[in-house]
């Protein structure tokens, strides 16, 4: 019997220990300390941005972009229905409305279809950009970039020329990915749009056991981001506080394992891809990514008209697989929200399998799951 292959578990190989040990004697373990504004400054250098803001989650930076992005209660969000379901519970945290919008064959969000909403179910008035069939504003769009693929940045970027849209970049899967042709050549995930929010959960590619990074193209928008995010705090001596703040800092003792993550990532963005490639040369056939992207290869889609009776099967080979997302718009909560033509969605949530892709899986590891999957088959 095989050891248990987990899914996607962290890697905490380098030096997370001695920084988390030289936080804590320092006893700066909590939203203070060097260790937050170094890790802020080794993710904004590695995306190639000014700064970021560093989050208690990768949803708190999703709640404070839309707060920024001027999302006020009542207004929609046009959203994708496949992908988890926090990229789309802070539009509900502001009591605004998701619009679903399905996905394309990269699993991101189908911009041909968003183009199509907002020209023929919009209309562009001196209020803003109407739902004609709500009577909402349409204020923002969250497009999220899944499993490490990219969405059409380049065709989104035309839509906010055209119409009064804020775009916020859910690149909580795709630190590390990037673009290698288009407009935003050389452009990493989150960078693109008016805000980009990235995960730092133990299952992202890398980990602050939880934790968020916000960053933002306008700088003021960003400050006051990071206002917001300790408590809007105006006058710390005498607690003076001007406006609803929010306890969204990240602390100093997971900005330190941060910080060592971030020493390790290029390494980890190269094992991803060999473990990629490897499925591949076995011969198990994984969904592609973009052709011009390069891609952080964060999870690994196996195809399959016997989703739940794979899973079965790999839960007794000892091998942690997933299925992809319920889509968020047959949930409860969302029951009554507005969706629009959503077709590929089903067809991907219906054969999506997840398997294996942590970083520290051996080729034995791979090799066996491929073994495996060549068996059920």
């Amino acid at each position: 019997m095989a050891d248990f292959i987990p899914l996607s578990v962290p890697n905490l190989s380098g030096n997370e220990r001695a920084y988390v040990n030289e936080a804590i004697e320092a006893q700066w373990v909590s939203t203070g300390g060097s260790y937050i504004t170094r890790f802020e400054e080794a993710v904004a250098r590695f995306v190639g941005v000014p700064e970021a803001v560093a989050c208690q989650s990768g949803t708190a930076a999703l709640h404070l972009a839309l707060i920024c992005a001027g999302v006020q209660p009542g207004d929609e969000v046009i959203v994708p229905t496949l992908t988890f379901i926090a990229a789309v519970n802070p539009v509900k945290y502001l009591h605004a409305e998701p619009v679903f919008m399905d996905c394309d064959d990269s699993l991101c969000m189908d911009i041909a279809k968003l183009e199509t909403f907002l020209d023929t179910r919009c209309d562009l008035t001196p209020s803003g950009l109407i739902d004609k069939s709500s009577g909402r504003r349409v204020s923002a769009v969250i497009v999220v970039h899944v499993f490490g693929n990219l969405a059409d940045m380049d065709r989104l970027a035309l839509l906010r020329e055209k119409y009064p849209i804020r775009i916020i970049e859910d690149a909580t899967e795709a630190l590390g990915s990037r673009f290698l042709s288009g407009c935003f050549r050389g452009f990493h995930a989150g960078t693109v749009g008016d805000f980009g929010a990235f995960s730092f959960n133990g299952n992202k590619i890398i980990t602050t056991g939880g934790g968020g990074m916000l960053i933002g193209a306008d700088p003021e928008e960003l400050a006051h981001a990071r206002y917001l995010s300790t408590q809007a705090k105006d006058d710390t001596l005498r607690f003076i506080h001007n406006e609803i703040g929010y306890n969204y800092r990240m602390t100093n003792v997971q900005a330190a394992i941060g910080v060592g993550q971030m020493e390790l990532l290029p390494s980890f963005l190269e094992t991803k891809k060999a473990n990629y490639e490897r499925y591949r040369s076995n011969g198990i056939d994984l969904l592609p990514f973009r052709d011009d992207i390069q891609s952080n290869y964060w999870f690994y889609s196996y195809m399959t008209e016997k989703r739940d009776a794979l899973l079965a099967y790999l839960t007794d080979c000892r091998i942690q697989a997933r299925p992809i997302w319920a889509l968020i718009h047959s949930l409860p909560p969302y029951l009554d929200a507005q969706s629009f033509q959503i077709e590929r969605a089903p067809y991907y949530w219906e054969r999506v399998v997840n398997i294996p892709c942590s970083t520290n899986l051996t080729a034995k590891d791979v090799d066996f799951v491929s073994e495996s999957l060549r068996a059920f088959d």
